[in-house]
């Protein structure tokens, strides 16, 4: 099991997020999340939007730290991107 997480360099509702992201499954992801404590609702399209303050709580759980182009290139080897524009539907199944 790997779970990546990008730094939190991403600006959003007055906060900055990290990108969590599996390259083998979602249900990895999923599963990884849930055991965090993670909403499902911060799951969007290939990813899970993780505030600033639970950076370090991904990594002490496991999470690797990547950089934000390698976190893209892993999903993308992993056959797991999922661009904007995809069906909302087909974006909350698991694979």
């Amino acid at each position: 099991m790997t779970i990546y997480i990008d730094p939190p360099t991403w600006p959003g509702h007055g906060r900055m997020w990290s990108h969590l992201i599996s390259d083998v499954s979602y249900d990895e992801l999923h599963t990884f999340a849930a055991r965090l404590g993670v909403p499902r609702r911060a799951f969007e399209r290939d990813h899970y939007d993780i505030p600033a303050q639970r950076y370090a709580d991904a990594v002490e759980a496991g999470a690797v730290e990547a950089g934000s182009r390698e976190v893209v290139r892993l999903l993308h080897g992993a056959g797991l991107r999922r661009r904007k524009g995809r069906c909302p539907a087909r974006d909350q199944r698991s694979s």
